[in-house]
């Protein structure tokens, strides 16, 4: 089968001007680009007056759970997104041993959600990529072997520094992983059990990694009152191990923190200079989404979610929290402290309970339940045995310009699925295109296309994939440049963008004419 892209304004991902031109795809990959002879299509698709670019690539999804339920995933497609980078925050699907199962589950159920129709018993990354291939998969995917289950298998939930035997054994699992085909490692140093974690522990996990030119995908330590310090840690990481660095969803967040921009760039400009590789993606908006687990000092989560449903439930524990997040903890990103508890909105919980709540802030939850926001927070992470997701408000729109003018920067989603979620879920590809490149022209569509395609699938070591070139994977994205934009808010969020008019993954369509088709032409991508 071979189809005919015609007539398209052509933004290859190289950050060169477009041009217009055809693209013939043969089967699942790219032909031949420029002036070719309609008559070699078997099927032609008409793009006079819209943009043919590569298909977008998400560096930060969090669809790791949702693609076992289903195959497909209508809320990336419809962003123009053909390929995700799953594994995030360094908690995510596997490694996952079996005696850990019940704990885990409760622990990634903020962020990923949880299931009862999926099988959970596939125990390594290997088992887990393996049951992807089996359901068949809408867009390609790739995965990042994350920290906290790595640390899981080798130590357990403990809340303390890992022996030298246990980093040891870290460093194996991550090498067994390296190998299943992980394109490198995720850490999340504010969640439960990365955030234990000392920085030698990842300088030695991360020689391995560096082995195969994996990448170390950092949430780094804080992006609040001691980033700087933070920034300095992850730096020290990629000097002594050798890996390349990139950092998760780049910000600062909180008023009181936005003097640390320009030290933030100046480390940037600083390991430029001394040829070190560090890369960063950003979503287009000014608050953030994560578990309201994060909320509770690290001590909380001390041996996983079971351990704290006995605190919540303990008077003195809560005490105990509610003076370290009054008074804070050195080191510790206080979100209540940043953002408030009136900039801080539930997105979803497990029960139907709840669900009420979601939309709402803790202040106003506090106020309907007649307490203070303190009770009415620990009382629902109780309830819902911490399965909570929220929005929390940091930043403003001239911050989100200055870092996605970096040359560091690739645009992602972060987005998590469940609830009344973030709309970058739904929207943050179009966003910047909509915004930043035709209402405020902060990029032009070729530096923009570039952030989406080629520089993400770089950042990543993706091969033949984020530039429209010969011999690549058939992944094309186009659309309207006069209609493209980001219909969702955070009152409404589960809207899908306007303007995306075909995604191709693999040479097949996955939207048509606007329309999402229950296709699967994706494939499970493993580092060779």
């Amino acid at each position: 089968m071979k189809t005919l892209i015609k007539n398209g304004l052509i933004v290859d991902g190289n950050n060169r001007p477009p041009y217009v031109g055809s693209i013939l795809l043969s089967g699942e990959r790219i032909e031949k680009i420029g002036d070719i002879d309609e008559s070699l299509g078997d099927k032609i698709i008409d793009a006079r007056g819209l943009v043919v670019a590569p298909g977008f690539i998400d560096t930060h999804s969090h669809s790791d759970l949702k693609i076992l339920e289903s195959p497909y995933n209508e809320v990336k497609a419809r962003q123009g997104i053909t390929t995700e980078v799953l594994g995030q925050d360094g908690i995510s699907m596997a490694p996952l041993p079996i005696e850990y199962l019940s704990s885990w589950r409760k622990n990634l159920a903020g962020l990923d959600g949880t299931s009862d129709i999926i099988n959970w018993e596939y125990e390594t990354t290997d088992g887990y990529l393996s049951q992807m291939e089996n359901g068949g998969v809408g867009l390609n995917y790739s995965y990042l072997v994350p920290h906290g289950n790595i640390r899981m298998e080798a130590m357990g939930l403990d809340g303390r520094a890992a022996t030298d035997e246990e980093i040891k054994k870290m460093c194996e699992i991550t090498r067994r992983e390296m190998e299943a085909g992980a394109y490198g490692l995720s850490t999340g140093l504010i969640y439960i059990p990365c955030a234990y974690s000392e920085t030698k522990e990842l300088i030695e996990m991360c020689k391995v990694v560096a082995e195969y030119d994996g990448a170390l995908v950092i949430h780094q330590r804080s992006e609040a009152d001691t980033i700087v310090d933070s920034m300095e840690e992850v730096i020290e990481i990629g000097k002594k191990s050798g890996v390349r660095i990139h950092f998760s969803h780049f910000k600062v967040c909180g008023k009181n923190n936005w003097k640390y921009i320009e030290p933030m760039i100046e480390i940037l400009e600083r390991c430029k200079k001394e040829g070190l590789e560090i890369t960063f993606d950003q979503y287009p908006y000014g608050a953030g989404s994560t578990m309201l687990g994060v909320v509770l000092p690290p001590w909380a989560h001390d041996g996983g979610t079971d351990k704290l449903m006995e605190r919540l439930a303990d008077p003195d524990a809560r005490k105990k929290m509610r003076e370290d997040i009054e008074k804070g903890i050195p080191g510790w990103d206080n979100f209540i402290d940043f953002a408030g508890f009136d900039q801080i909105f539930v997105t979803s919980v497990k029960t139907d309970k709840n669900r009420d709540l979601i939309g709402k802030n803790l202040e106003e939850i506090g106020k309907l339940r007649g307490t203070d926001p303190f009770n009415s927070t620990f009382d629902l992470l109780f309830e819902e045995e911490n399965a909570v997701g929220m929005v929390d408000f940091y930043g403003l729109e001239e911050h989100i310009i200055k870092f996605l003018k970096r040359p560091e920067q690739n645009v992602c989603t972060d987005g998590l699925l469940g609830g009344k979620p973030h709309p970058r879920a739904y929207g943050s590809f179009p966003r910047v295109i909509g915004r930043y490149v035709r209402e405020n022209p902060i990029l032009t569509l070729e530096e923009a296309i570039y952030k989406m395609t080629k520089k993400a699938a770089n950042a990543m070591r993706i091969k033949e994939r984020g530039e429209l070139k010969v011999g690549y994977y058939g992944d094309i994205t186009i659309f309207d440049l006069n209609t493209i934009k980001d219909m969702g808010d955070y009152i409404n969020p589960t809207v899908y963008p306007e303007g995306i008019k075909y995604v191709i993954v693999n040479g097949i369509p996955v939207i048509e004419n606007g329309e999402f088709r229950r296709v699967a032409p994706g494939k499970v991508l493993r580092r060779k």
